[in-house]
């Protein structure tokens, strides 16, 4: 498909959506976004970290992974030429810590590795003793070493898929806040295009789809005949405040576990995240999962005891099944017009602006990065 007079309809403004929204209308191509802002939105809970040298992943889901951080400058750049003055991206470092010298020793060579051969957007690694530590995340236990990478990164979720929505539609792209309640393959309702979209108050037609609707996604797939393996996982953040603590400089906190510490700008630090299967889209806050996340928290960082608990989030991430837990990008098999765009798990806020790009090039027929592993 060529971008003159293209109509592409993406179903969802998450970091997939947004992105691949944004990808379509910097290259002239006439997007709709829909969105109804269904509580749970994965990207809308998230406080992400842009880090990926440190995961525990391997394989294609970290290649794709560490693609993702190496693209994040390219992503911040247009977007700033936009003019678009808050992005919600720092980059103040990452901190691996663990109490065990041999674990954290095991982790140190891949991470080593790994920045090495990600190149300067990685930064430095430098090995911290409990004083250093200190230093630069003061709540942190005192009996932990750790590394700090130079390069690491913290974005907040919301912040920056508003900042690519208003790249899209600096770009002409635009919003309807309301559900594509109806997607009909075939002639378009006015002869104009092979895809029909309809929402509660009209219907529009495009040359094509893109479902990039989060963990509803297989919902959605599922209406028009074609079945994928992505199922919701629930996650919990707490977020705290230290009430004239500049906390702006701090990095985010690694601990070789399923959670981590998100210090943003104005005192505040989130933690989390729970990760709940088996409950659906139930999106509601927990004492068991506030707990957990507490405990988890205050075990490495005992310094955030008397820190206040001001807001608490809760996103349903969409989990892929798939063989290596690979989130999906690319055509949908069997028919013409129809892309997906979901499933990436804990990893979307890093690897979505690539993906989106990538699929936005591949709608285009235009060379894309190789994620051809990312298909369908």
């Amino acid at each position: 498909m060529t971008q003159h007079h293209a109509r592409v309809a993406v179903i969802g403004s998450g970091i997939a959506g947004a992105s691949v929204a944004f990808g379509l209308a910097s290259r002239d191509v006439s997007v709709m976004i829909f969105d109804d802002a269904m509580a749970g939105q994965a990207t809308a809970a998230s406080a992400g970290i842009i880090a990926p040298w440190v995961s525990t992943s391997d394989g294609d889901y970290y290649e794709t992974y560490a693609a993702g951080g190496n693209f994040y400058p390219q992503l911040l750049e247009q977007l700033r030429d936009l003019g678009i003055p808050e992005l919600g991206y720092r980059q103040s470092g990452a901190l691996v810590v663990n109490r065990d010298p041999d674990t954290l020793a095991e982790a140190a060579g891949r991470i080593r590795e790994r920045v090495s051969a990600a190149g300067p957007v990685a930064g430095e690694v430098h090995d911290l003793d409990s004083a250093n530590l200190a230093e630069i995340f003061p709540p942190i236990a005192p009996d932990m070493t750790g590394l700090f990478i130079t390069g690491g990164g913290r974005v907040d979720g919301r912040t920056l898929r508003d900042a690519i929505l208003t790249g899209a539609r600096a770009h002409g792209a635009r919003f309807v806040a309301d559900a594509a309640r109806t997607i009909t393959a075939g002639s378009g309702t006015n002869g104009t295009g092979p895809w029909s979209v309809g929402t509660t108050s009209a219907m529009e037609d495009f040359d094509a789809v893109v479902v990039a609707g989060g963990a509803r996604s297989q919902e959605i797939l599922d209406r028009l005949g074609h079945t994928v393996s992505i199922t919701p996982q629930r996650g919990q953040l707490i977020h705290l405040s230290l009430r004239g603590v500049n906390t702006s400089p701090w990095p985010t906190v690694h601990p070789l576990d399923h959670h981590y510490i998100t210090p943003f700008d104005g005192g505040r630090v989130v933690i989390g995240a729970t990760r709940e299967d088996g409950v659906g889209f139930d999106v509601r806050t927990t004492a068991a999962g506030q707990k957990q996340v507490l405990d988890d928290a205050l075990r490495i960082a005992p310094g955030l005891a008397e820190a206040t608990i001001f807001e608490t989030r809760v996103g349903v991430r969409p989990m892929s099944t798939r063989a290596g837990g690979l989130p999906y990008a690319g055509a949908v098999p069997g028919t013409t017009g129809l892309w997906l765009a979901s499933g990436f798990g804990a990893g979307g806020l890093t690897m979505g602006p690539l993906i989106g790009d990538g699929l936005a090039r591949a709608i285009l027929g235009q060379p894309a990065p190789e994620i051809a592993h990312l298909g369908l």
